[in-house]
């Protein structure tokens, strides 16, 4: 049983827009605070290196070059290894409360299946979004937006 009030577009267009903002900064915030973005970068420089490594000598035919990267493939993977459950940090911390949030209480404040959004520039007839198309697209954005603004790309940010 969803609210009433709540289904009604624009207030449930708002609501899902503002839930998906809070999220996404949620989000961001707890992988700016749990991941060493230096670290990560070290890393990911270490890692390109040696895959560009990797490239030129396969291309050249180089033996001896293969060899040496050889020896530091083990290295590599423990360092993707490393990345890859810094990722996974915030992840494994906003798994539960998203579970919660998607299958308790959002059912019991909107209709999942009714429409929440129009998006009228698509198209000769106004395209129609329910809450999950709704929230996936202010998500993505939300978390673009963040992302830059914490500085969480691996780049020169």
């Amino acid at each position: 049983m969803a609210i009433e009030w709540l289904s009604v577009i624009p207030i449930s267009t708002f609501f899902i827009l503002l839930m998906s903002f809070g999220i996404s900064f949620a989000t961001s915030l707890s992988n700016r605070l749990l991941t060493n973005r230096e670290q990560l970068r070290e890393w990911n420089k270490e890692i390109s290196q040696w895959r560009s490594g990797s490239l030129k000598a396969t291309r050249a035919g180089d033996k001896k070059l293969m060899a040496k990267l050889k020896k530091k493939e083990k290295h590599i993977m423990q360092l993707q290894s490393k990345m890859m459950f810094q990722s996974m940090k915030t992840t494994f911390l906003w798994f539960i409360p998203m579970l919660l949030l998607w299958y308790v209480l959002l059912p019991q404040l909107v209709e999942i299946d009714k429409p929440v959004a129009y998006l009228p520039w698509l198209g000769p007839e106004p395209l129609t979004l329910n809450v999950i198309l709704w929230y996936l697209i202010c998500s993505l954005l939300a978390g673009i937006i963040f992302n830059r603004l914490l500085g969480l790309g691996l780049g020169g940010d």
